[in-house]
């Protein structure tokens, strides 16, 4: 069985980019864009933890091996205005083309992308490093 170290080996493909966060942010704006429409507080707390989302995760690692912060913001910034747009379609699809409970699976999907995000980073915090 693979350790965690090797999976989480195998899920980073370069120093500073976190694919765990980059699910989460999909997901969160497909749920922001898919909510839009409506323009309630969920809306805005929705907006405000994905600006948080797209932000935060450079300064988890380590900021002298990962990659330029204008690059890296500028590729995420591409996958949250996509997830976006296709949160509206999807918005819009409800109940012609797909039936109205699948409104749900954005939001389910962010929570398991969330818990799994979670134990990645909190198993980075936590893991015992040897002394050197």
């Amino acid at each position: 069985m693979q350790s965690i170290e090797g999976i989480r080996e195998n899920v980073s493909l370069e120093p500073g980019f976190a694919v765990d966060t980059t699910f989460v942010l999909f997901f969160l704006a497909l749920e922001f864009g898919r909510s839009v429409a409506n323009l309630g507080f969920d809306s805005v707390l929705l907006g405000v933890s994905l600006i948080m989302v797209l932000v935060m995760p450079y300064f988890l690692a380590n900021a002298s091996i990962g990659p330029d912060f204008g690059r890296w913001l500028a590729g995420r910034s591409f996958i949250t205005m996509f997830a976006t747009l296709l949160g509206l379609v999807f918005d819009q699809t409800i109940g012609l083309v797909m039936p109205g409970v699948m409104r749900y699976i954005p939001m389910a999907l962010l929570i398991v992308s969330a818990i799994v995000s979670c134990y990645f980073q909190f198993y980075g915090l936590l893991r015992l490093r040897p002394a050197k």
